[in-house]
């Protein structure tokens, strides 16, 4: 995963590290036509007071296990070790701000109808073990205006101080406010009582408590923000297109604490941000032929509309009145593909890939950490993953033929095995990326050798050995000096190194392996060194000339 940026096969050794199109001119021609005949149809045979909103149409896909792959899939052309663009850089005067007077106090457009609790549970909730009263808890009151292109929030955070020492500031990852004129923080307070001073500088949001946190006691902040919400670059997620707003880290969360806390610089690639687990519930109002898709299911809570999820890192969603729907169940997952009128094929396609890959890696690492799964499609360059939420890229659905040799798969999977490698399991995705990146592409691998067998040796062929990659797996954002060495050291490297893990310990051990280090660190953080000792404790096996050919620190 990388945020803002990643690169794949098909990105920049497409286009010789130009932006690459999105949709073709005649699409626009053609989609203007049909929308001026079907005005021109609706007009002739409904009544002059006809205001129904459009419905999203929905789709029951079942899977079909003996679907063929593709005889010709895309084969990149060639690769370019160029860095990508990242959006335009802000004046300070755009995201710093630094208070310590009471902040100006703005009516809230979006009040809550009570002040929640984390102990007020629906009849609909899941079960008391998926919920945790020391993980933080958000719950969020929104309004959006999509046509306007505004968000504005009511949020309210339990947090619990779980660091073991006293704390007398609380840090939080502001992201919007990295783009000019995006972020308006109305006003915070702790259990009521106004916050007087803090700090907004570029992404951090550092707060005084005006009654510092005993360990082990928690406290209620609330905070009142709008976002003016920027247009979407390229090679990005957040943001509005012409049809649709994604809204990815969003609002102020609290960024892990670790002996200091952990809020790392960002780079042009890689992820820079690490997330606690935590439980979040987001109630929205929007109009009615909006469509959300989020990575948990609607319930109706009032006038608003609930989405929950516990255990999650982030909430996610994607918004837009063209979204077309197709919907399937794997067990008691719910999985959900949203994409455009033009491209039914990819959106059914990806939806069986998904729901195969949800089956293999449930089996193969833990249970499904979400209720629902959302794979949205999105004008970007690549993929991205989120919690219970996938965004894969236009160009990858209109490339869709069929089958499982292509890259609407490949990227599709391994995103999806970032809901184990990442959503449940956690890690610091700037210092050691190789723990989310290296394990969820070599899922791929697993993915391909239990559906489509015939395929592994072009898995490798395509994903990995055209790139020739070389570097050290527990390569940095920092010091990976390019998009191209480091994803070549992270991603195909770590899945070299992961294959022949594999090997020396046995694909038995090796499978129990996984699913030991998915079940002890799930809803934490893993580390490098928790990664081997697992290992070590699962079969004791040398792996020191492993080590020493993909690794450049001691493990």
């Amino acid at each position: 995963m990388t945020r803002y940026s990643r690169i794949y096969p098909s990105r920049w050794s497409r286009y010789g590290g130009r932006t690459p199109p999105t949709r073709p001119p005649t699409y626009h021609v053609l989609r203007i036509t049909f929308y001026v005949l079907l005005v021109t149809l609706l007009s002739s045979c409904a009544s002059p007071t006809s205001t129904a909103p459009v419905i999203p149409t929905f789709i029951l896909i079942t899977q079909d296990p003996n679907a063929s792959p593709t005889p010709t899939p895309f084969q990149p052309s060639g690769s370019v070790n160029t860095p990508l663009a990242t959006f335009t850089p802000t004046s300070p005067e755009a995201v710093i701000s630094t208070h310590t007077q009471t902040p100006t106090q703005t009516a809230s457009q979006t009040p809550p109808p009570s002040t929640p609790t984390t102990d007020s549970v629906s009849p609909t909730s899941p079960p008391p073990a998926e919920r945790s009263s020391s993980r933080t808890n958000y719950i969020l009151y929104s309004t959006l205006d999509f046509n306007g292109r505004t968000i504005t929030t009511d949020q309210t955070i339990r947090y619990t101080n779980n660091t073991g020492t006293l704390l007398s500031e609380i840090v939080f990852s502001v992201q919007p406010n990295r783009y000019a004129d995006t972020f308006a923080l109305n006003s915070i307070a702790q259990d009521g009582a106004s916050i007087t001073s803090y700090t907004l500088n570029g992404q951090r949001l550092s707060v005084s408590l005006p009654q510092p946190l005993q360990a082990g006691s928690a406290a209620t902040l609330t905070i009142n923000f709008k976002l003016n919400i920027p247009a979407k670059q390229a090679d990005g997620v957040f943001g509005y297109d012409y049809n649709q707003i994604n809204l990815v880290d969003w609002y102020p969360f609290i960024v892990p604490y670790k002996n200091g806390w952990v809020l790392h610089d960002p780079m042009p690639w890689g992820e820079h941000l690490v997330y606690d687990s935590s439980d979040i519930e987001l109630n929205i109002k929007r109009d009615s032929n909006v469509v959300i898709a989020a990575g948990a299911s609607a319930e109706q809570n009032g006038e608003w509309t609930r989405y929950r999820m516990f255990g999650a890192r982030t909430f996610a969603f994607s918004a837009s009145d063209e979204f077309l729907v197709s919907e399937s169940m794997v067990g008691n997952v719910a999985v959900r593909s949203y994409y455009f009128s033009g491209y039914k094929s990819g959106g059914d396609g990806i939806l069986q890939l998904a729901a195969q890959a949800i089956e293999t890696f449930s089996a193969q690492f833990a249970p499904y950490p979400h209720q629902s799964l959302a794979i949205v499609q999105s004008d970007m360059n690549d993929g991205m993953e989120y919690d219970g939420v996938v965004f894969l890229a236009t160009d990858f659905y209109s490339q869709y033929t069929g089958g499982a040799r292509n890259n609407l798969a490949t990227i599709g999977v391994h995103e999806i095995a970032h809901q184990w490698w990442f959503s449940l399991v956690g890690n610091d995705h700037a210092l050691e990326p190789w723990l989310d990146e290296g394990l969820s592409t070599y899922s791929e691998r697993i993915f391909y050798e239990n559906n489509y067998p015939a395929n592994i040796s072009w898995w490798w062929q395509f994903r990995v050995d055209f790139f020739k990659p070389t570097g050290y797996v527990d390569t940095t954002i920092y010091n990976g000096s390019s998009f191209r060495t480091y994803t070549n050291a992270v991603y195909f490297q770590g899945a070299r190194f992961l294959d022949e893990l594999r090997t020396r310990m046995g694909h038995g051990n090796f499978s129990k392996f996984l699913k030991e280090y998915a079940r002890r660190y799930s809803y934490g953080h893993a580390t490098s060194a928790d990664f081997f000792a697992v290992m070590r404790e699962t079969v004791n096996v040398d792996i020191s000339d492993l080590l020493k050919k993909y690794f450049s620190g001691s493990y």
